[in-house]
């Protein structure tokens, strides 16, 4: 793409999204997604923080020294989650209810302070922004999706309506399994379709079998060829 306002949008969305594709943020993805709602709500408040860390970061990538670079972003993600967690609190007192802890754990999100670490510090304003916007955007489409397809098959509702009677949904849906059953059905539309998982990725053009010892011990033995 041309663009590159347009290129982060779409990365974020779909060539990278950050749960389908690089699998990451999984913790709140399996935990919150029990209902589209929840879904929405941590999605939207994991981007609204992206967006404004993203921003904040690139601006003072030159300022922030080296040495604290990881603190200085986990201060400021800290802040905002705050001010995010006290405006939920104030004005959707349902949805901090529903949500708990998890809005807090945004702070170590490791969408965020990857983002923060991989892009946003070395890009401009703009374009880091955007990229918060994509990535944000691609984690919400994550969790709607994933607590639209569990609500209405472990509860038969969809945002609160009903669908079909109670009696004939299936329960585990709700629960833990059920996040790992919907998460992996996502990821193998995806593979489908020629969307690929960061892992796959890997093991694909790089031959990594996920093994970090076994790519270690490879290493090592290249190394002794070497020297001989």
């Amino acid at each position: 793409m041309k663009n590159p306002y347009v290129e982060r949008l779409y990365n974020g969305l779909v060539k990278e999204n950050p749960t389908l594709v690089l699998m990451l943020g999984m913790c709140p993805t399996l935990a919150v997604s029990t209902a589209a709602i929840n879904g929405i709500s941590m999605g939207l408040s994991t981007l609204a923080v992206l967006v404004l860390s993203n921003f904040l970061i690139s601006v003072m990538r030159n300022v922030i020294p080296d040495d604290v670079r990881l603190p200085a972003y986990i201060v400021i993600v800290a802040s905002l989650v705050t001010v995010v967690k006290l405006l939920i609190k104030a004005y959707l007192p349902s949805v901090d209810e529903a949500l708990g802890t998890y809005i807090d754990l945004i702070v170590v999100n490791c969408i965020i302070l990857g983002r923060a670490e991989a892009y946003a510090n070395k890009h401009t304003p703009g374009l880091s922004v955007m990229d918060g916007v994509g990535m944000g955007l691609g984690f919400t489409v994550a969790l709607t999706l994933a607590g639209l397809l569990r609500e209405l098959l472990g509860a038969g509702t969809v945002f609160g309506l009903t669908v079909f009677p109670q009696e004939y949904a299936i329960g585990i849906m709700i629960q833990p399994p059920g996040a790992f059953l919907v998460i992996a059905l996502f990821i193998i539309i995806m593979n489908a379709i020629g969307i690929k998982t960061r892992q796959r990725q890997l093991v694909e053009s790089d031959g990594c079998d996920g093994c970090c010892y076994k790519c270690a011990m490879r290493c090592e033995d290249a190394k002794k060829e070497e020297e001989k």
